[in-house]
């Protein structure tokens, strides 16, 4: 998959979670660096990056991100990365406290959005203060519509 130019000029999206909007409420969104080691750079200039199941989480007084799958670059064998190493982010101090005292004091969740290129070549994640969404509760409609065949078929018989 090659990578699409967004909506924001300059921007190059190499991974879209379009899963995040879906599942959570989103409140806040902020911009943050991403700590990239070696070919790591070589996979996500091709294009090849997934962030479906990754989340970021404090530690240590920094912000990490877990389970961002980069693949492994086949041309440097020998000097490859680890494809769902735990990378930090790079934030200023004050968005971290925002991020963790949120997280903390709130309860809510930090959800990578986007993995991009900005206009000045330098791989960046939009992350989002988020809040779980309340999903409906199938059971329950389940049970009304079951009921209202029993009904039915009671009725008819009935009558």
């Amino acid at each position: 998959m090659a990578p699409k130019k967004g909506d924001v000029p300059g921007r190059t999206i190499i991974s879209d979670n379009r899963k995040a909007r879906f599942n959570f409420e989103i409140e806040d969104t902020l911009e943050a660096g991403i700590e990239l080691k070696g070919t790591e750079v070589k996979s996500l200039r091709n294009g090849k990056a997934n962030i479906a199941e990754s989340y970021a989480a404090e530690y240590g007084g920094e912000i990490w991100i877990y389970n961002v799958y980069i693949p492994e670059y086949l041309q440097a064998n020998r000097f490859n990365h680890e494809p769902r190493r735990p990378r930090k982010l790079l934030l200023h101090k004050r968005e971290i406290g925002k991020l963790a005292g949120a997280v903390q004091k709130e309860g809510k969740t930090i959800v990578p959005l986007k993995l991009y290129f900005n206009d000045k070549g330098r791989a960046k994640l939009e992350l989002a203060l988020a809040r779980g969404k309340k999903l409906h509760d199938k059971r329950e409609t389940e049970k009304k519509r079951d009921w209202q065949r029993e009904k039915s078929r009671l009725m008819k018989n009935l009558g």
